[in-house]
């Protein structure tokens, strides 16, 4: 009885440690790191994009232009950026390392957007309740922003079979709250060509 059971107890075993074999594997990467398993858009794509537009505007006339006719930095809040992209795209993620290479730049200041003021504000109004009169800071000082940066994140897919290229359109644009006059205008394109495995679905 056991001798007839045997193979079928072995080729449990075999399964059982195949099975086990298969299992999930984590390797711990650098952030900086850049890895394409999909061809989307991923964390990579968001910071170089984000570093490479921000240099950009840095480097244009309106900066120093502001600074010799103010004598300050400008204050910059960073508006919609919109998805308009074929798949779903983190927006906030891509405006946080914007605002992280402008304001490590130390050539702008940083407002907070509408949603982190409203957070700020509940503060301040407990402070008014709640702190002494010499910590609590009073309502009516906020910074208002100089400049607000809006864009836009587009897509094309150009597909055949197992093949295709995914295009990527990044446009900023630099607003002056005074005028809504366009002080800068930034474009990044990128081109990823996937190739799926003949053996995948």
């Amino acid at each position: 009885m056991l001798r007839k059971q045997s193979p079928i107890l072995l080729m449990l075993l075999v399964l059982v440690f195949a099975l086990a074999a298969c299992g999930t594997k984590v390797t711990r990467m650098d952030v900086e790191e850049g890895k394409d398993l999909s061809g989307r858009w991923n964390d990579t794509d968001s910071r170089l994009v984000a570093e490479e537009m921000v240099k950009d505007c840095l480097e244009r006339p309106w900066l120093n232009q502001y600074s010799m006719k103010t004598g300050k930095i400008p204050d910059v809040i960073v508006g919609r950026v919109a998805n308009r992209s074929t798949e779903h795209i983190s927006t906030e993620t891509f405006i946080k390392d914007l605002e992280r290479s402008l304001l490590n730049s130390g050539r702008v200041a940083f407002v907070a957007s509408s949603t982190e003021r409203d957070g700020v504000r509940e503060e301040r109004a407990d402070q008014a309740q709640h702190a002494t009169a010499e910590s609590a800071k009073a309502a009516g000082r906020e910074a208002g922003a100089d400049f607000m940066l809006i864009g836009s994140i587009n897509s094309i897919i150009d597909r055949e079979g197992k093949r295709q290229v995914v295009y990527y359109q990044v446009d900023l644009e630099l607003v002056d709250m005074v005028d809504n006059r366009k002080v800068w205008i930034g474009n990044k394109k990128i081109k990823k060509f996937v190739e799926r495995s003949k053996l995948g679905y």
